[in-house]
């Protein structure tokens, strides 16, 4: 692929993001596409393919957080991709593979990775929401929402998403803490088993700060 049509492409989904939330900003962007390359190599995927779908996997994201969930990103996105690449003039065969990538990377998306390189997209997202990353941009859609800093003595199963309630530690205990066991490559496992650790000793701390124990 030239690279003036992978530069076409980065300008292009750069530009929904000038108005993003801190959480889901630009910055995301660019760190999945990091972890998509490093896992990529290890599991062999086709990183032309993978280079583009990390580009271009949130940028539906705006769509979401304006209808606070009601919307799928992944699916607003794909169709927004699909647009973009045939603009760039993109081979409909990596066309198709590429939208495939970005349709199924959600967590709770309907449809379901097939492909080495969806796999390793699912991925690399996931993996920037865990660990010390995971962590700051936790706290950081909890300040979007006007959530608390913590509420770990609240019942969860009462909470809902975009409320004072959705803090970090929510976010935590009903969709961080699984992330490791949803991995789909060997490479996403590895990372994701050190992030996850590193969360839990984190909320502990935070818990016993709370608390006045430390």
């Amino acid at each position: 692929m030239a690279k003036d049509i992978l530069s076409a492409i980065q300008k292009k989904a750069a530009s929904y993001f000038r108005d993003s939330r801190g959480s889901h900003d630009w910055s995301h962007t660019e760190r999945v596409y990091k972890l998509c390359v490093r896992i990529g190599e290890k599991e062999g995927a086709d990183l032309e393919i993978l280079r583009i779908a990390a580009l271009l996997h949130d940028i539906g994201r705006n769509e979401q957080d304006r209808t606070k969930g009601q919307v799928c990103h992944a699916k607003v996105g794909a169709q927004l991709a699909r647009q973009i690449l045939e603009d760039v003039g993109l081979e409909s065969e990596k066309l198709e593979r590429v939208i495939h990538c970005v349709r199924t990377h959600r967590f709770r998306g309907k449809h379901h990775p097939e492909s080495i390189e969806a796999k390793v997209l699912f991925d690399a997202d996931k993996l920037d929401s865990i660990g010390a990353v995971g962590v700051g941009r936790a706290f950081l859609f909890a300040g979007e929402v006007g959530a608390k800093v913590h509420n770990r003595g609240i019942d969860l199963s009462q909470t809902t998403s975009y409320s004072q309630e959705d803090t970090a530690y929510r976010e935590f205990a009903v969709k961080l803490c699984k992330v490791k066991d949803r991995m789909l490559t060997r490479e996403g496992r590895k990372i994701a088993e050190k992030r996850h650790r590193f969360m839990e000793r984190f909320f502990e701390r935070l818990h016993d700060e709370v608390e006045g124990k430390i």
